[in-house]
């Protein structure tokens, strides 16, 4: 089974935004070393608990740090942005490290609607009902194949070169499927996020691909959210930091992520205990073998190959040693 990352850039409590960039940097080039395929950089806005803010410069970072591993962008929030500027971003980010890098984009705003709103500031900014069209124009821009016709017939993403970063479509409903079979890119399911209807996405996904000129078959993987410790009761203080963690988003306090003293102080109400419950069907945490089978499993029940997995603990080297451990276990060192 192919093993990736997608870092969030964690903001840990006693922690800063500066530090959690340097963290992904660290992460990024261990990740390397042990054997990792992808390493994507999420995009959030406004956030107290969520650094990463630009993928597309983080990307560069990353890229030129490591010497193997696929860099890319898990994902690009597009309704935001010009799908001419997005398609350059990743052209000159191809042109830098040829053949390493990966486009995938979402379609949330990775932020409150209020951000969503300052970020599409603009007598120009598009509704959310012109993203399928976004999708047509950014597929055109990448590989110069505006159809004739077009309103921007003509312009050109620069740097041209001979190749482009594939294009990822990524979601946490039906939607992203629907999409991503329909213009015949990849896709990759945000099972940490929606674990409902998530096999079915895959499902439908693949009975109707429509093959392009950059994928001739679907390919497709799946997010998860996991926590990987020595032992069972390790991982669980670790799983406990996401419960407040979670349970403060879910409740309007969204800010850094908590430690474990703190989780194990704080005394969940029943309602909490209802969101504690939903989001740990959608954890993976224990030992090394247990969180295998696990992913093995959710892996099949996908019909897919490759999981990306979503690591956040309050402690650096508890987030590391996590890694190290899955890597371990799958014998990617």
């Amino acid at each position: 089974m192919i093993l990736s990352i997608l870092d969030q850039s964690p903001i840990r409590s006693g922690g800063t935004a500066a530090e959690a960039i340097q963290e992904t940097l660290q992460l990024a080039e261990r990740a390397d070393r042990l054997g990792y395929h992808r390493y994507w950089l999420a995009e959030h806005h406004s956030s107290g608990g969520l650094a990463g803010s630009a993928p597309e410069v983080l990307i560069g970072q990353v890229a030129s740090r490591t010497s193997r591993i696929r860099v890319g962008s898990g994902g690009v929030m597009l309704s935001h942005y010009s799908a001419l500027k997005v398609a350059e971003n990743f052209r000159v980010l191809e042109a830098l490290f040829p053949g390493r890098i990966d486009l995938g984009i979402g379609r949330a705003p990775g932020s409150d609607q209020r951000t969503a709103r300052a970020l599409r500031a603009g007598p120009g900014a598009l509704g959310l009902e012109q993203f399928p069209q976004q999708l047509a124009d950014l597929i055109s821009f990448l590989h110069d194949e505006l159809p004739p016709g077009h309103p921007f017939t003509g312009v050109r993403a620069m740097p041209a070169g001979p190749t482009a970063p594939p294009l990822w479509i990524l979601g946490s409903s039906g939607e992203g499927a629907v999409l991503a079979a329909h213009f015949g890119t990849a896709f990759s399911y945000a099972h940490f996020i929606n674990a409902d209807g998530g096999t079915e996405a895959a499902q439908a996904y693949r009975e109707n691909f429509r093959p392009s000129l950059r994928l001739a078959a679907p390919q497709a993987s799946v997010a998860a959210f996991v926590l990987c410790a020595h032992t069972e009761d390790q991982a669980e203080r670790l799983a406990r930091c996401r419960d407040l963690f979670i349970v403060r988003l879910y409740t309007g306090r969204f800010g850094p992520f908590p430690s474990v003293e703190e989780a194990a102080a704080y005394e969940f109400s029943p309602p909490e205990l209802a969101i504690v419950a939903q989001a740990r069907g959608r954890t993976v945490a224990g030992t090394p073998d247990r969180v295998k089978a696990r992913l093995e499993a959710l892996a099949s029940g996908y019909g897919v190959d490759e999981v990306v997995v979503v690591t956040i603990a309050h402690e650096f080297k508890a987030r590391l040693r996590s890694y190290e451990l899955l890597a371990e276990v799958f014998g990617l060192v």
